[in-house]
């Protein structure tokens, strides 16, 4: 067994109904004034009210900021700080997809008013310190595990995006609460539920700080993910396999923010910051191509994952690899994405600046467990285009 360390989220609250904790966690805490950090479309179909109604009766005062928007740029997280500064909040509520809750983390830090860093100051790793406000994160998507990641993502240029990665980015408390993704379009829940499956390959996979806890994670991550995905795109209100999906979800983050992501995700991001694809539909794009570049140092790995996913599964491994990268595939073919870059609207002749732009996520390819070069990208993008 090898040297590993893990962390977590230490409060970790799932279930149907299970909102009604803040109850009690706020009522518990001697808070002044909360800010919710979220996005006009949580207001706009009033999912939010169940947390102005607990708010409302515990008499706690409260502000909203709800400018974030997906990849959210430094303008407005600089911008949601100063709101936040100003407003003198005490507690910060992250709610919505990973972008209201990266950015509801950094609050966390910056608006603490001991705080003497910058958001300059807190890029790259372990590069954020303390003090932060007590920092509650609740997801309304089951894909980006940011509620149990230490991890927030901000976009500093017209198309790229920087990693903050700290422990004191990790949540005090994480509310999985399946009631608030029900009214999620089929598109959004497949490509945010290919996004946890993503994550838990990339952790099992990964070739820094892999460890059996996080292995451990990443397959009963993979196993919810799985068996419950093709049940609420069937049914969007199968409540009980949202559930699943959203704990899949979580299980999958605290695997890759203790053993990284690698070349799916450092191929991702450059079709986001370019095309504005949402981040989960970028990891579908290039999954099924960077496992074959992958399987010739990770195929004994993938074929552990086909057959926990079908212990009757048999074969060589090489069967077992090529069996599990099928089956990867068909998720796609059912999830009803776009799959091929043409239909995107992505220039062909863009394609050599997605692949210099990807080499650019050292902190990501680094965990690949086979060495990636321009070629290989391009390669991959190339194969996705029609």
């Amino acid at each position: 067994m090898s040297q590993f360390q893990f962390q977590t989220v230490s409060n970790i609250i799932s279930g149907l109904g299970s909102i009604q904790e803040l109850n009690h966690i706020l009522r518990d805490g001697a808070y002044t004034k909360t800010l919710i950090v979220t996005d006009a479309g949580m207001l706009k179909n009033n999912l939010h009210l169940p947390i102005l109604e607990i708010l409302d009766t515990l008499k706690l005062p409260y502000v909203i900021y709800s400018d974030v928007q997906a990849d959210p740029a430094e303008n407005i997280v600089l911008d949601a700080i100063k709101f936040a500064k100003d407003e003198k909040v005490d507690v910060i509520i992250g709610f919505g997809g990973g972008s209201s809750m990266d950015v509801a983390k950094v609050i966390a830090i910056l608006a603490d008013p001991e705080q003497q860093q910058s958001l300059q100051d807190i890029y790259g790793v372990n590069n954020a310190k303390a003090p932060r406000l007590p920092l509650i994160l609740i997801p309304t998507t089951a894909g980006t595990g940011s509620e149990v990641t230490p991890i927030s993502i901000v976009t500093t240029g017209e198309t790229t995006k920087t990693g903050i990665v700290s422990p004191v980015l990790y949540a005090d408390i994480a509310i999985l609460d399946a009631t608030f993704t029900q009214s999620l379009p089929a598109h959004i829940t497949a490509a945010t539920g290919i996004d946890a499956m993503v994550h838990a390959i990339e952790a099992y996979t990964s070739k820094n700080k892999k460890n059996f806890y996080a292995d451990m994670l990443a397959k009963q991550a993979l196993k919810l993910l799985n068996k419950n995905l093709k049940l609420v795109l069937d049914d969007g209100s199968d409540l009980n396999a949202r559930q699943n999906m959203l704990v899949g979800s979580m299980l999958a983050g605290q695997a890759f923010a203790n053993a990284p992501v690698g070349a799916v995700h450092a191929l991702a991001y450059p079709l986001g910051g370019h095309f504005h694809l949402s981040h989960g539909h970028t990891n579908a794009l290039v999954l099924v191509e960077v496992m074959k570049f992958n399987a010739p140092n990770a195929k004994h790995l993938y074929a552990e994952l086909m057959q926990w996913l079908d212990p009757f599964s048999k074969g060589s491994i090489d069967g077992l690899c090529d069996l599990f990268i099928d089956h990867m595939q068909r998720h796609l073919d059912q999830s009803g994405l776009i799959l091929k870059l043409q239909e995107l609207n992505v220039p062909e002749n863009k394609l050599e600046v997605l692949a210099q732009d990807a080499m650019l996520q050292t902190r990501l390819l680094q965990n690949n467990p086979r060495e990636m070069h321009t070629d290989d990208a391009l390669n991959i993008y190339k194969s996705i285009y029609s």
